[in-house]
């Protein structure tokens, strides 16, 4: 019988297989872009940029861009119906999930699963 990843996975020395799971999660973070996303809810940049109130050629520019404003970028996922979560993990700490990180007003930050 044919063993499955998990399995096989589970037979590598944990410093192998941790290896393999950091870059298997570098590749997933580095194909998420605001294009794969757009494509994944199955939308144009057109339609986009009409939830957005914004030109076609303003989502082409956004997404090229590596370097966008959280506000920007919370309301290009929240048009697609998702919502945005930022979490800041430091060593050896448990992660911090950062709630109204687009209002400044009401920033403040709590322990991630609290």
């Amino acid at each position: 019988m044919a063993k499955t990843l998990r399995e096989k996975m589970a037979e590598l020395p944990p410093e192998r297989r941790a290896r393999i799971e950091a870059e298997a999660d570098r590749l997933h973070a580095a194909y998420q872009t605001l294009k794969e996303l757009r494509k994944a809810q199955d939308l144009t940049q057109v339609q986009m940029a009409e939830m957005l109130g914004i030109r076609q050629a303003t989502v082409a520019q956004l997404e090229k861009r590596s370097d966008l404003m959280l506000s920007t970028l919370r309301s290009y996922v929240e048009a697609m119906g998702g919502s945005l979560k930022l979490t800041v993990e430091f060593p050896g700490r448990p992660p911090v999930s950062l709630d109204g990180f687009s209002d400044a007003s009401s920033g403040h930050a709590h322990p991630s699963g609290a």
